[in-house]
Order: C-alpha cells, then sequence, then structure tokens
C-alpha cells in the first residue's frame, strides 16, 4: 500500500473506511506535498468510530487532501479501495488498520486492466458525488448495485470445487444455492461461519484466527474477492466492493493458504474439544445464538408500540440495522445469564 502511494505520480483516489496506520496516512500526506492529487472518500459512519473518522478528514484536509463523505442512503459504506494514476486499482478485503493488517487473514488484489480501473473510477467518482451508480462490468462486484447476482452467478459456475472464508454465511438464498452445488457433485469448503445447513452439505470450520476477508476460489482457477459476505444485508443494502478475475497462478497461492489455514482450523477444534470442555459459559452463549436467531424483526414492532403509545402515525426514525444489534446483544446478554443461573442451580440440586 505504501509503495503504491509513493509510486504515484498524478493522482491518488482512495475509499477509507477506517485508517489507522500511521505510515499510509504519512504517505498520503507526503503524495500531497509533492504535488499528488490526493483525494479521500471517507465513509460517513462506522462502528463505534464517527469520532476517528472526522479527525481524519479533518487532518487530511490540513494537510491539502481533497475530502468528499459517502452519502447516508445505504446502511454502511464499507468498500475498501485505491486508484493510482487512474491505471492501476488495489481492491482489499482489509481495513487499513493495525488490526485487519497485522492480526488477521485477509487478502488484497492489484489490477491494471483498463476495464476494470475505469469501472472503479466510475464507482469513485459516482460515490463522491453523491450520484447513481449503474453497473457496467460484471467482474466489478458492488453491492446492493449487481452483488446478489453476479455473486450467484459465480457460484452456479463451480463445477469441481468452492473454497471459501467468508465470516458469515448467512442469506438463505446464497445458502441454498451452495446446497445445490454441493448436490451437483461441487465440493464445497468454508473457513467462516454458516447460519444453517439440515442436509450438512457444506463442510466448515471456524479460522484459527481472525478472518477479515471475503473470498471465493473456484475451480482452482477463478477467484472472488471483496468486502461483500454471503450475509443479506452484504449484498442488498450496503456499499461493498469485489472483483472476479480468472488467474490460475493467484487462485493456486490462495488454494494453497486456504487449505493449510483448513488443517490448522481442524486441529485447533480437535484440541478444543479435547482440552476444553463445554463450560457453562458456553452452553448459555448457544442458546442465546439459537434463541436470537428465531426473532422477529423489531423495527416494525417499535413502530406499532410507538403508535399506540403516541395515539397517532409517527415516523420512527431509526437505524433498522443497529436497533436489531442492540436488541439481539441485549436479548442474548439476558438469556445468557438466564441459562447460567438455571445451570448452577440445576448442578447445586442435584448434589
Amino acid at each position: 500500500m505504501v509503495a503504491g502511494i509513493n509510486g504515484a505520480h498524478s493522482s491518488i483516489k482512495m475509499l477509507i473506511f477506517r485508517l489507522d496506520r500511521v505510515e499510509i496516512e504519512t504517505a498520503l500526506i507526503k503524495a500531497a506535498s509533492r504535488g499528488v492529487s490526493v483525494h479521500a472518500l471517507i465513509a460517513y459512519t462506522n462502528r463505534g468510530g464517527e469520532k476517528n473518522l472526522r479527525a481524519l478528514e479533518m487532518r487530511l484536509l490540513e494537510a491539502g487532501i481533497t475530502v468528499s463523505r459517502t452519502a447516508d442512503d445505504l446502511v454502511r459504506y464499507h468498500g475498501k479501495m485505491m486508484i493510482i494514476d487512474g491505471r492501476e486499482l488495489y481492491l482489499m478485503a482489509f481495513n487499513l488498520t493495525n488490526l485487519d493488517i497485522e492480526s488477521s487473514r485477509s487478502f488484497a488484489v492489484v489490477s491494471r486492466d483498463k476495464e476494470i480501473v475505469q469501472e472503479a473510477m466510475k464507482l469513485f467518482d459516482a460515490d463522491s458525488k453523491r450520484s447513481p451508480y449503474t453497473p457496467g462490468l460484471d467482474t466489478f462486484v458492488v453491492s446492493p448495485a449487481n452483488a446478489r447476482k453476479v455473486l450467484s452467478d459465480f457460484i452456479e459456475g463451480a463445477e469441481r470445487h468452492l473454497l471459501i472464508y467468508d465470516p458469515a454465511v448467512v442469506d438463505p438464498a446464497m445458502v441454498h444455492l451452495l446446497q445445490e452445488r454441493s448436490k451437483a457433485g461441487v465440493e464445497i469448503k468454508l473457513l467462516g461461519r454458516l447460519s444453517r445447513d439440515p442436509g450438512k452439505m457444506i463442510a466448515f470450520h471456524k479460522l484459527f484466527m481472525r478472518l477479515h476477508t471475503r473470498a471465493m476460489i473456484r475451480d482452482g482457477e477463478y477467484v472472488f474477492l471483496g468486502s461483500q459476505s454471503l450475509r443479506t444485508a452484504e449484498l442488498d443494502a450496503r456499499r461493498e466492493i469485489g472483483l472476479i478475475f480468472r488467474d490460475p497462478k493467484i487462485a493456486a497461492r490462495m488454494t494453497e493458504t486456504f487449505e493449510d489455514d483448513w488443517i490448522e482450523s481442524q486441529k485447533c477444534e480437535a484440541s478444543d474439544a479435547v482440552d476444553h470442555p463445554p463450560t457453562v459459559a458456553k452452553m448459555a452463549k448457544k442458546v442465546a445464538k439459537t434463541v436470537i436467531r428465531a426473532l422477529p424483526p423489531v423495527t416494525p414492532v417499535l413502530e406499532v408500540v410507538v403508535r399506540e403509545m403516541s395515539g397517532k402515525e409517527t415516523e420512527v426514525d431509526v437505524n433498522a440495522e443497529e436497533l436489531e444489534a442492540t436488541v439481539k446483544d441485549a436479548v442474548k446478554s439476558a438469556i445468557k445469564d438466564a441459562v447460567e443461573v438455571a445451570v448452577a442451580q440445576a448442578v447445586k440440586d442435584a448434589r
């Protein structure tokens, strides 16, 4: 990343969701000081980090960098990319943070394909100006514009193998599609989390280290790499950016990494099962997760309650995703506490 910034001659366009790497910020400031046109498009929000985003904006503005802020029409602007001199695209699955870069499994790809770079420029300009974006290239994956269709087609194209890194494969349609490919004889392995698979057709493990990438390797040749999980919100309600490309060499390198991670994750799970039998806390956590999956959407209930209490039609201005997350966290915490108390009492009674 720093080498790319230092090598820029005329322009840098960077989309930022999180940034705490000092050397990257310093490189951007130095680029601006030597006459490079630097334009930073900064997310209007991220979870718990708005204060840091606004402070970053001020520092960059003071250094003579052009700063734009994304619109607030989508739940989140979560893509990560950088375009150098209008000729080179850096597409990242990781944020520009110490945690993502130093302590997480993630990937990035650099493309000099003219069509892809131009499409990335088009998206950057549209989001900078808060104007509509119309996708013009199926290999450039943008949520919510074309991601669901393009990624569905990518999965459907698997004939032999599909290796997936994904923190949360929970979209029902995508889970069903993966199950259908498995029925068709495609071997599917997932490192991450799977919401449900009653038929146990998709083999998966929790990655042994922190996972912050969304990637798929198909049949040893094709790769999807980006910021969108196979999760409804990230496909339909957020700005996420990814890239699909055919490169057997890169696919082979990623496959090797995946298989090493798969073996290590299996070992860790086996070790945990032997050395760390289920505790009351773990049982409580599992019960809580199972219960909250069955919870209905909270936002419509809130709207009804507010209107009943106010006695009139009242608009409820809330961030639906944040509300759902807050309520579910509260419910999860309450259930865990209740289960722990109940188990402790049962053990006491058994004595």
